[in-house]
């Protein structure tokens, strides 16, 4: 039965500077999976101020925010929940009328993926960045019992602070840091103007034991590919995407899909 839009769908949508269709197409997996009446729509911006009032004036119940605006929409909201407080990040705005709730589910999947592929908490890790992914990475490593890491970071200012924050080592350059997990929460090989450069040099890939990247866009980006070939663990941008937006399902909608539906629905989203 094809689904009828009538002037009670409930909107949900995502502000990214390079909208993908990863979101429109799990979101409206679920809903049409479920018989829901919501609509999930992908968005750019060059004005974040006045897309968030949209979404406060239009009635918009939900919205994901991706780089570069996970720490710019924080004075635009009217709530923290503690995910998004403690982190100084959001990832997810709820709307419950007109009352603008900011979360973070970023958190909750890089913790799930950190556990469920057993990666040892005494081994040294290196996270690239120091933006709102890498902020919800260094809280979900420290959560789960990492102690020696290092946040490699150009902007000084920004890649201290998040170390000091999490008693971690902050480095300039990779070429400062030896680990055997590598952590990718920038945009290097994200698609667009820097899809084909590898986030970490190969040399500190071949040492590494695991690789993991926060791209989501493309599923195999030039770093999960070169890990790949050289017998890696690795793990995807894809994956802490498809969890971190069931999760984002649930606060908009509060259904939790079954563990079936959500793989059917991840699948479906990496088409």
């Amino acid at each position: 039965m094809t689904k009828r839009l009538n002037k009670d769908t409930q909107i949900c949508m995502s502000l990214a500077a390079r909208p993908s269709n990863f979101g429109t197409r799990f979101h409206n997996y679920l809903y049409d999976a479920l018989d829901l009446d919501y609509l999930y729509k992908a968005f750019t911006t060059q004005n974040l101020a006045g897309a968030i009032q949209g979404i406060r004036a239009l009635g918009i119940r939900g919205c994901a925010i991706s780089m570069p605006f996970k720490e710019a929409c924080i004075p635009l909201v009217d709530e923290m929940d503690a995910s998004a407080q403690g982190i100084q990040a959001v990832n997810t705005i709820v709307n419950t009328n007109g009352h603008l709730k900011a979360y973070n589910t970023d958190y909750i999947a890089i913790r799930q993926l950190l556990a469920e592929y057993a990666l040892d908490p005494n081994k040294a890790f290196a996270l690239k960045g120091s933006g709102g992914m890498a902020k919800a990475a260094a809280c979900a490593l420290k959560d789960a019992g990492f102690s020696k890491g290092y946040i490699v970071a150009r902007n000084a200012e920004a890649g201290q602070a998040l170390a000091a924050l999490y008693g971690y080592q902050w480095c300039a350059t990779e070429t400062q840091c030896a680990a055997e997990i590598l952590i990718n929460a920038t945009p290097l090989g994200m698609d667009g103007a820097q899809a084909n450069q590898l986030a970490w040099a190969e040399e500190k890939i071949q040492a590494a034991s695991t690789v993991f990247d926060m791209v989501a866009l493309p599923a195999v980006t030039p770093l999960i590919h070169y890990a790949q070939e050289l017998g890696k663990t690795v793990i995807t941008g894809s994956e802490v995407f498809a969890i971190q937006a069931v999760e984002q399902f649930v606060l908009y909608t509060g259904i939790r899909p079954s563990a079936e539906l959500f793989s059917q629905a991840a699948a479906w989203s990496r088409q």
